[in-house]
């Protein structure tokens, strides 16, 4: 049994937020209904290529967000889907959705209707800027988000570099994180419905969650007061710690401490670094950047990045190649973490996707369902 088997989510998601957090609950065992309109179900099954087969087959896209759900469709603006909701809430743990503020109310299946069904119900509603608020109205995307949410203006080359401007990071960053403070917003109202009985609403925004995954950014500015810029790869509290160039490509240095630090110089043969006043501790080297990253980048460009790499390994210097993503998947690490896996599909045969990274030592994860094509489930699950 799965760590959440006997939970059942309606999933009226689209896109990528929240079928990320459905399809976590689903990971963990929950049973995930996942309910589309019947005339084109969830937009992401046409944004390909590339498909399972020919075009028109399911996208790559769609696929990444929707294994160990059962699809349902029904029509959300008609009498009898609307119908056939209540009555599968009136059974059900959580709703999740992410249509625009207002529209649920609109469409008559807002938390006020459901929970009346259910009082145990507890309901999650996912927006670009949540459910109050001046721009509550506004339809919130995760690039428009990136932006908004001040995540682009600390990613990219700084504006003295070749290349310099804002850039969004290259995965929908905001959608992956709303998804999981979603999730994390759902399993504490189901923890805490242990001891109340009762369910209760959840307003997870997109821009909210960029924020607040500002980090360190974030206080770097509440805290100090001063406003951080784009350092391109590298960061801005901790020295060495970005790329640098090699004779024949890249690698990153990760220095983390004052004794990591110290290690590094021997490897480069410059050990008087370590002893230096304006590079001794890392609060030195932040304040001497600059001149640091100099030094090292003369030293690293006279050897090959996998020399570097193997020095920096054997002296237990953090240090790392930048791999592209299909060098990810074939790497021996993600292999035995087993971050590829197989599903048989109903109509695409045998597809890989990439495994849940939560290893749970009793419940541990299983991958039941393939995502499913749209409506797959309707007549079972209307049958239940």
């Amino acid at each position: 049994m799965g760590a959440l088997d006997g939970i059942t989510v309606l999933d009226l998601s689209r896109i990528l937020a929240g079928p990320w957090a459905s399809q976590l609950l689903a990971d963990l065992g929950a049973n995930v209904i996942k309910i589309e309109n019947p005339a084109h179900g969830d937009d992401t099954r046409q944004w390909g290529p590339p498909w399972t087969g020919p075009e028109g087959g399911e996208s790559a896209y769609y696929l990444c967000a929707n294994r160990g759900k059962r699809s349902i469709a029904i029509d959300l603006k008609s009498d009898q889907g609307r119908a056939a909701l209540i009555n599968l809430a009136r059974k059900a743990d959580v709703v999740l959705e992410n249509f625009k503020a207002g529209t649920t109310g609109k469409l008559g299946i807002d938390y006020e209707t459901l929970s009346a069904a259910n009082p145990r119900l507890v309901y999650c509603s996912i927006t670009g800027f949540g459910q109050t608020g001046p721009y509550r109205d506004l339809p919130g995307y995760d690039f428009l988000v990136q932006a908004m949410g001040g995540l682009m203006s600390v990613t990219g080359e700084r504006d003295d570099e070749p290349g310099a401007g804002p850039q969004k990071v290259g995965v929908a960053l905001s959608d992956i994180l709303t998804g999981l403070y979603a999730s994390n917003g759902i399993l504490a109202a189901l923890h805490e419905r242990e001891r109340s009985g009762k369910g209760q609403y959840i307003d997870i925004a997109l821009l909210d969650v960029t924020a607040a995954c500002l980090a360190n950014q974030a206080t770097n500015y509440l805290v100090g007061g001063v406003i951080p810029g784009r350092l391109g790869n590298a960061h801005p509290n901790i020295v060495p710690y970005q790329s640098f160039a090699t004779a024949d490509g890249h690698f990153i240095l990760a220095v983390g401490n004052d004794q990591q630090f110290s290690r590094l110089c021997e490897i480069v043969s410059k050990p008087e670094l370590a002893s230096d006043s304006r590079f001794v501790t890392n609060a030195q080297r932040v304040r001497n950047r600059e001149t640091l990253t100099e030094i090292l980048s003369g030293c690293f460009k006279t050897q090959k990045s996998a020399i570097w790499l193997s020095l920096c390994q054997a002296n237990n210097v953090p240090a790392g190649p930048i791999n592209s993503i299909d060098a990810v998947f074939s790497n021996k690490q993600i292999r035995a973490r087993e971050m590829v896996i197989e599903m048989e599909h109903v109509e695409a045969g045998t597809i890989k996707l990439v495994g849940n990274p939560i290893k749970l030592s009793r419940t541990p994860v299983k991958y039941e369902l393939p995502p499913p094509m749209l409506g797959e489930h309707t007549k079972t699950i209307l049958n239940e």
